[in-house]
């Protein structure tokens, strides 16, 4: 599991939860549950870190890896 920050919050419009990674840019998720954005979200950070390092991006250290729930 990383350790990114990921903010989970409800989404009237998407009638979701959703999963936003702030350390990197883009990387998000949903899920029908608090549980099921947060997997999501794993497999989003390690899509986003693969695709970083093919391109030769840089990839952010995570800052705390707190997990915090909106």
């Amino acid at each position: 599991m990383y350790k990114y920050e990921v903010i989970i919050y409800w989404s009237k419009e998407d009638e979701a939860f959703i999963a936003e990674v702030p350390e990197l840019p883009g990387c998000m998720a949903h899920g029908g549950s608090q549980e099921d954005a947060l997997k999501n979200a794993q497999e989003a950070i390690s899509l986003w870190i693969d695709t970083a390092k093919e391109f030769g991006d840089p990839v952010p250290e995570p800052k705390g890896g707190k997990l915090m729930y909106a």
